[in-house]
């Protein structure tokens, strides 16, 4: 077998790539990859530059990973700027570098792919081999795999990739049948603040609409793009996507996306949420608004997403990254990774140091969260213990 490093995904055929991905995780799908390539999210000009990586024998391709060489840190979300920053004060060059992700979309998900059948590894040594060789061949100071799977880093952590700890909120499904089994899960306390965050949607006079791919408009899709691009001109940027990039990957994966619609008493549309989702998530993605409304974010961005995972049986809702305010929501704080080869062996040890200590925190952290959530405690007990692979 043989590692090749594809410059566009398209450098393979769609049919090779999704018959080597087991999962039916959205983001690692073709159509996904090539989307953000086609519509130039995803490009040397954003600092992405396709390097995909691919394992091929004689007869087909037996694994794939999601590759890119990077020339900063943007749209990451797993924040290595003062590694970056260490190279420099000592005169060394952080990029380019190597990162396994999903460009923008802070998701936890495989990246290493293996087609059934071959053994991983094999394929996992190979290809941590073939990233140390181009690596010198290209002067790529280090390789980062961003939230791989739990079950994927033990390959890694074998092949001298430190590894490193984060955190997300997640909300579980308890075999809830309806909303109200939910709510009667937490505290009296919460469970009226929530129905009365509810309320007042209706009493502003907001109508929620829950749109899936195949039944979005044009009109839904340009309103919710402004309203995307507004909420980050709001921080003082512009959003990572294009327009052409969400008509494009809504036409193409219709199967896996729902879009939230919020519109006021006039009957326009003020705020919407585009959520994408598999056999077991549900991932909200991208929100954005015109007018803020009492509690209209916490409708559109939770509440209508847990009501769509009761009503389809989804197991898990990743709502996106960080956000204390989704604790007292229900959103369990859960530990996410990520894993890393250094080259230089001094950056490697100083920044395991660092690691070590920023892991603790970490744990800390994720302690307090747990002690603040609003539900009866044997029952977070019970969803830890139901979902192991996140604690």
């Amino acid at each position: 077998m043989e590692v090749h490093f594809l410059k566009k995904i398209s450098d393979i055929e769609k049919q090779e790539w999704d018959a080597v991905v087991d999962s039916d995780y959205p983001f690692l799908e073709y159509n996904f990859l090539n989307t953000l390539e086609t519509s130039k999210c995803v490009s040397e000009a954003s600092g992405w530059s396709p390097f995909h990586l691919i394992v091929r024998n004689k007869i087909e391709v037996t694994a794939v990973m999601p590759l890119y060489v990077k020339t900063d840190s943007q749209g990451e979300f797993i924040f290595d700027w003062s590694w970056a920053d260490a190279y420099y004060r000592n005169g060394l060059n952080y990029y380019p570098k190597l990162v396994s992700s999903i460009p923008f979309t802070p998701a936890a998900g495989p990246r290493l792919s293996i087609k059934q059948g071959y053994k991983r590894e094999e394929i996992a040594e190979l290809v941590n081999q073939a990233i140390k060789n181009i690596s010198d061949e290209l002067d790529i100071s280090s390789m980062h795999i961003l939230l791989p799977e739990v079950s994927e880093l033990e390959e890694f952590i074998k092949a001298d990739f430190s590894l490193r700890t984060s955190y997300s909120f997640h909300w579980f499904n308890n075999e809830y049948e309806v909303f109200d089994d939910f709510l009667d899960d937490l505290t009296s306390r919460q469970r009226k603040n929530i129905k009365k965050e509810r309320q007042k949607i209706d009493a502003q006079g907001i109508k929620i609409e829950r749109v899936r791919g195949k039944d979005i408009s044009e009109e839904m899709i340009v309103c919710f793009y402004n309203f995307y691009q507004v909420t980050y001109l709001k921080r003082g940027m512009g959003g990572y996507l294009n327009l052409e990039f969400f008509k494009d990957v809504i036409k193409l994966m219709p199967e896996s996306i729902l879009l939230v619609m919020a519109k006021n008493l006039e009957g326009d549309y003020v705020a919407a949420a585009l959520n994408f989702y598999d056999s077991k998530k549900l991932y909200g993605r991208y929100w954005g608004c015109l007018v803020e409304y009492d509690s209209l974010h916490f409708e559109t961005c939770y509440y209508q997403g847990i009501e769509f995972c009761i009503e389809n049986n989804l197991s898990r809702f990743d709502p996106g990254v960080q956000g204390e305010h989704k604790i007292k929501r229900g959103f369990l704080p859960i530990e996410t990774y990520s894993a890393h080869w250094i080259k230089d062996r001094r950056f490697k040890e100083a920044i395991d140091d660092f690691l070590h200590k920023e892991t603790t925190n970490i744990k800390n952290y994720n302690q307090q969260c747990t002690s603040l959530l609003p539900f009866k405690k044997d029952l977070i007990k019970k969803i830890y213990e139901q979902n192991t692979e996140v604690k």
